[in-house]
């Protein structure tokens, strides 16, 4: 039932990038469903970008908005303990996203009051209250970042590669429209008003429909996928790429049951006896038993202070270690397959030139660039 409804979300989808009016799938899909899960459009996207079909990212790129409408009042919502608490990953994302918006509405204001007002003075510090502004918001990229950096490399481990691909795509439009809207606001008040406005409205309404693309489908998808261990994982990395506008008020520490065994007088003993065996003394209520048996080998463990041979000569692998990470550079190692395989630590996370968290090794080296860069990367 559930890959039969996958399909029928494919076939609708096909018909809107085969021409068919908005209007007209609307009705179906209203027809055929009530509630769609966040992972079933997950699935629905890779259906369509990997089948026969034709159809590749970049059409669903040119589509998405048409998509996030036809789910817009159908996606189904998902609560997981824990993810409102302050310093949480989605209640961080949320709340950006609440002080971004906040920016949007201030930049509107200050345009509408700027294209009434005739005091020179005034308009002056408008201005400059206007590229103030306009600052504040370009902190999107740093949430876009986190987002594309910590989110999308766990999600394609379990499966989810279409949806980061594509909203890594219109992440990058968004990006550009926000460059033209920042040249135009600040080339006032040799530019008309109008067409500061204009500028800033086809940024302000793909950047908007991004924001409920984020919290409708993307955190879903993630709230039914993520383990409380990936949400540990992404606070603790976080602080490498910052945060927009707000920093989370307090770090989020999810309560763990501890389950390290106390000793008990009633635990086995253990005793040498021949050599390569051991004797084992077990206190039962019935009573006392002793059991002699030979233990598996433990398998050979690298000793990261023993000496190896090294090129001309030899080193251990802390030595190594260290070496590398003095380096005044910094290094990442892609393997024969494409794989991220490893980065030496040589600056702090918030100094690197190229953002690499522990989250990202294992990672295709394609999937860690924009898809606009992806032929570059291949070359």
């Amino acid at each position: 039932m559930a890959d039969e409804r996958i399909h029928i979300l494919r076939d609708i989808l096909l018909e809107l990038h085969n021409g068919a009016s908005p209007e007209s799938v609307q009705e179906r899909f209203d027809a055929t469903f009530t509630g769609v899960s966040a992972i079933e459009i997950s699935l629905m996207e890779h259906e369509l970008m990997n089948s026969d079909s034709g159809v590749t990212f970049e059409d669903v790129m040119e589509l998405c908005d048409v998509h996030a409408n036809l789910f817009k009042n159908a996606v189904k919502g998902v609560e997981v303990e824990d993810t409102e608490h302050p310093g949480h990953p989605v209640r961080v994302f949320k709340d950006e996203n609440l002080a971004l918006r906040a920016a949007l509405i201030r930049i509107r204001r200050l345009l509408d009051t700027y294209e009434s007002m005739e005091d020179e003075e005034m308009l002056a510090e408008m201005r400059k209250g206007l590229v103030r502004q306009m600052g504040l918001l370009g902190q999107f990229d740093i949430h876009y970042q986190r987002k594309e950096e910590l989110f999308f490399p766990i999600m394609e481990r379990y499966g989810h590669d279409s949806p980061p691909k594509v909203m890594w795509g219109v992440d990058d439009q968004i990006r550009e429209l926000f460059q033209i809207a920042l040249t135009t606001a600040k080339s006032l008040p040799e530019v008309p008003i109008s067409t500061v406005k204009e500028d800033f409205e086809a940024f302000a309404t793909e950047f908007e429909s991004m924001i409920f693309k984020e919290e409708s489908i993307l955190l879903m998808i993630l709230l039914e996928s993520f383990t409380q261990d990936d949400w540990i994982q992404i606070a603790e990395e976080s602080d490498a790429y910052g945060y927009a506008i707000i920093r989370p008020s307090e770090k989020w520490v999810p309560e763990r049951q501890s389950f390290v065994e106390k000793k008990s007088a009633e635990e086995p003993v253990q005793l040498d006896t021949a050599e390569g065996q051991v004797q084992q003394v077990i206190n039962t209520p019935e009573g006392q038993f002793t059991i002699t048996f030979t233990p598996k080998e433990k398998e050979a463990v690298l000793d990261r202070h023993s000496q190896q041979a090294f090129g001309n000569g030899y080193l251990s692998v802390e030595q190594a270690n260290l070496i590398l990470n003095h380096l005044p550079m910094e290094i990442t190692f892609v393997n024969k397959d494409d794989i991220f395989q490893y980065y030496n630590d040589n600056a702090p996370a918030d100094e690197m030139i190229f953002k690499r968290t522990p989250s990202q090794v294992g990672r295709n080296v394609e999937l860690c660039h924009p898809p606009k860069y992806l032929d570059k990367v291949k070359a």
